[in-house]
């Protein structure tokens, strides 16, 4: 299979990197993207153990690694690729940074902010279930690994 590129399916494929490193260091394996004029501009995954800091989600380290790389908090023009919904706390960050645009592939039903109503910037487009089964295959993987 050949993938377009710049197409969400490019971007969410980097992103299903991202959550495969986090997945090899014993991370929940939830990767994340930013994506400005079809560069990607920061690569990201959950870090929560290895920091020892529970905001070191995918999506805030990517989030922050974007403005960093721009000099900016505002990241109007860009787009975060994600693989997992964001939850309460990666929403809100994406919508003090006003993304332009919101791609996840997995939802989280349990953690996901959706569940909570729509906490993304009123300008924020979103579009959901890209990749959805490959996304949720890694977490699937880690859950079961930590079962046994």
């Amino acid at each position: 299979m050949t993938l377009s590129l710049y197409s969400d399916e490019y971007y969410m494929r980097e992103a299903l990197k991202q959550a495969r490193y986090a997945l090899e260091e014993e991370e929940i394996p939830i990767g994340a993207v930013v994506v400005l004029d079809r560069q990607i501009i920061a690569r990201a995954y959950n870090q929560t153990e290895k920091l020892r800091d529970v905001t070191a989600h995918a999506e805030m380290l990517a989030l922050t690694a974007a403005a960093n790389h721009l000099g900016n908090k505002y990241l109007q023009d860009c787009t975060l690729y994600v693989t997992v919904e964001p939850c309460v706390m990666c929403a809100g960050a994406s919508f003090w940074a006003q993304v332009k645009r919101v791609v996840y592939g997995a939802a989280e039903d349990k953690r996901g902010y959706r569940r909570y109503g729509n906490l993304l910037h009123p300008r924020t487009e979103l579009a959901t279930g890209i990749m959805a089964l490959e996304c949720a295959a890694l977490m699937q993987e880690f859950f079961a690994r930590k079962r046994k």
